[in-house]
């Protein structure tokens, strides 16, 4: 007997991956990423399903083609700018179909908030002629991962499936029950080369059917729930999905509104119809003009702004901004500029309509808050490295990781950084065209098992002198902990075979390879200093775990300085540590703040110690001891 629904406050995240769980997905792979992490951290936690951490998003989307090949229902996820290092598997799995369902997870990040960009990819759904979801709460996020794999079974597709992050990390309620779907049995693995080899010959003949399913899925779109129409009022109707759907409920609380769950392919006919009702019509949406877009085109007058030329795409949207996430108060304030409201008319939510999470309350902020900059961790392993790159005053080719906060000065070591794996192709390139400096790759240890081994492999293959630093804490940090190939662990806590960097960089033909301890100051300063004397590619490997992994938590021994053997001379104020902080003492001779620790974030990682050139820092016991004699 089927249990009763219950209601659980879920974030957009975890309704994921309870959905992926109810529609019976036995396998999932991804890459860390924020706004995505925690959909999968969430879903391996759940009874009988296999989940990892792969080494990069195409290595995921294969493993998930593959349990689909298989016949086993598949998730793959990534964030946005994942789909791009997945962009090949993704359009031969659009040509190829699969044994069962396929849903891969791009979780987008408009603003910015923890990406190199904001692009938009529901035009991936429309290049790779696949569908795309956009949920617009957790309720929707749960209940389109189940139509997705329904979706993609029943059209022989992979799913695009597009939170925002709003979305991701915002909580509501969530009706969930305890039925999961079970599949028949999958049989023999196929043997069907027409469908699956996608040589030319094959491919040429999948296209066609790629076309026709495209066509099918946009009459399935004037019927599916997924896209529902919510009449009100007729003066306005807003056109909107995902997130921006939310705003719209908010901002226009009288306006009639058709909601796209499915935003690509649309509902031509039912698109038309809803402008036929209202006297106004308008599309509301982040990003791109990707509705709006497709409206213009079926011929349907969208409401124009009084003295508005019309534009050229891509920068027609004629209401909201191009650039940004949206939130009720820029959706409001658009809209009295473009006439749609009074300036003074101030829109209360209709609080009967709009889920509890995004109902909005005045909140009273203090002015003039001072900039909170982001910066390596105190204590982060990282950061002597940064020190003595900064004093070698040489090209510094960054990657995308915790340490591309060492662009932040004072440490001011980066000179690019572009994507993940791009340091040393960058590094490379330059090197090639002629640049006569020296020139640092920096990457990450789980950067550098990700997309950096080919790039170290070109250099080799060749020829150039790159130093590449690569910077082993033994974790995906800037994600928030996750393992990797090289942390010797899996995604469910099972030991695994941690991969040996080391013999990895010699096995790819660098002959100068070095680990030090990522602590020891003068050891990293010496080595680069002697290899910037050799005209060969070389490989530092900086070695000591994240410091906010728990076991070197329990190792914390906070340092202290010595007050009246400082002299204010600010070398450790230039490691950049925020545990170092200015004290209002100033030295009598040099008229320089003394530096002080701050113990409740020391670390004792004792690289200020070791820069100090007055020996003036120490642990607090040896402090206190030396002020007791």
């Amino acid at each position: 007997m089927t249990e009763k629904l219950v209601k659980r406050l879920l974030s957009g995240n975890e309704a994921l991956a309870r959905g992926a769980w109810e529609a019976g997905v036995e396998v999932a792979s991804g890459y860390p990423g924020t706004p995505s992490t925690e959909i999968l951290e969430v879903f391996a936690k759940m009874p009988n399903v296999y989940a990892e951490w792969a080494p990069n998003e195409k290595v995921a989307l294969d493993v998930a083609i593959g349990a689909a090949y298989a016949g086993k229902r598949a998730l793959a996820t990534m964030k946005h700018v994942g789909v791009n290092v997945a962009a090949d598997s993704l359009f031969y799995a659009a040509f190829t179909g699969m044994e069962a369902g396929l849903v891969i997870i791009t979780a987008d990040d408009p603003s910015m908030h923890s990406s190199q960009n904001e692009q938009d990819n529901r035009n991936y759904a429309k290049f790779a002629r696949i569908p795309c979801l956009d949920p617009a709460d957790s309720q929707d996020a749960k209940d389109m991962m189940v139509a997705a794999f329904e979706l993609s079974e029943q059209f022989d597709t992979p799913v695009l499936m597009r939170p925002t992050t709003r979305v991701c990390h915002t909580s509501s309620l969530v009706e969930a029950g305890p039925d999961r779907y079970q599949g028949a049995e999958p049989g023999k693995y196929p043997r069907n080369h027409a469908k699956y080899v996608m040589v030319p010959a094959n491919a040429r003949g999948r296209h066609p059917i790629v076309e026709e399913r495209l066509k099918k899925l946009s009459e399935f779109a004037e019927t599916t729930t997924l896209n529902r129409v919510e009449k009100r009022g007729t003066e306005l109707g807003v056109i909107t999905n995902g997130i921006a759907y939310q705003y719209a409920r908010e901002v226009f609380p009288d306006a009639s509104v058709l909601k796209l769950g499915m935003s690509y392919p649309l509902p031509p006919k039912m698109i038309k119809e809803f402008a036929a009702q209202v006297n106004k019509v308008i599309v509301l949406e982040e990003l791109d003009p990707f509705i709006e877009e497709q409206v213009l085109l079926m011929g349907v007058e969208l409401y124009k702004p009084e003295g508005w030329d019309g534009g050229s795409y891509p920068h027609f949207k004629s209401i909201f901004p191009l650039v940004g996430e949206l939130d009720p108060k820029i959706v409001r304030t658009h809209a009295v500029s473009a006439g749609l409201m009074p300036e003074n008319l101030g829109s209360k939510p209709d609080v009967a309509s709009v889920p509890a999470a995004r109902v909005e309350l005045p909140v009273i902020l203090p002015e003039n808050l001072p900039n909170r900059p982001p910066v390596l961790c105190a204590g982060c392993p990282h950061r002597s490295t940064f020190f003595i790159l900064n004093k070698l005053k040489r090209p510094i080719n960054g990657d995308i990781g915790c340490y591309t906060l060492g662009v932040v000065p004072p440490l001011s070591a980066m000179d690019t950084c572009g994507c993940m794996g791009a340091s040393t192709g960058v590094a490379h390139g330059a090197v090639m065209a002629g640049d006569k400096e020296r020139h640092f790759a920096v990457i990450g240890d789980s950067t550098f098992l990700h997309t950096g081994m080919q790039a170290l492999m070109n250099v080799v293959y060749n020829g150039s002198n790159v130093i590449t630093i690569i910077m082993d804490n033994r974790i995906t940090s800037m994600t928030g902990q996750q393992d990797n190939p090289g942390s010797g662990l899996t995604l469910q806590g099972k030991p695994s075979n941690e991969i040996d960097i080391e013999a990895l960089v010699r096995a790819i033909g660098i002959k100068t390879v070095k680990r030090v301890e990522a602590y020891d100051v003068k050891a990293i300063e010496t080595t680069l200093k002697e290899w910037l004397k050799i005209d060969e590619p070389a490989v530092l490997i900086t070695d000591h775990a994240c410091v906010l992994v728990p076991e070197e938590r329990k190792q914390y021994l906070a340092l202290d300085v010595i007050e009246e053997d400082c002299n204010g001379c600010t070398l450790c104020f230039r490691i950049g540590c925020p545990a170092i902080i200015k004290s209002d003492k100033l030295d009598e001779k040099t008229q320089r703040p003394l530096a002080v620790i701050d113990p409740l974030l020391c670390t004792g990682c004792e690289i200020c110690s070791q820069v100090c050139p007055r020996d003036a820092i120490l642990f607090r016991d040896d402090v206190l001891k030396l002020r007791m004699q």
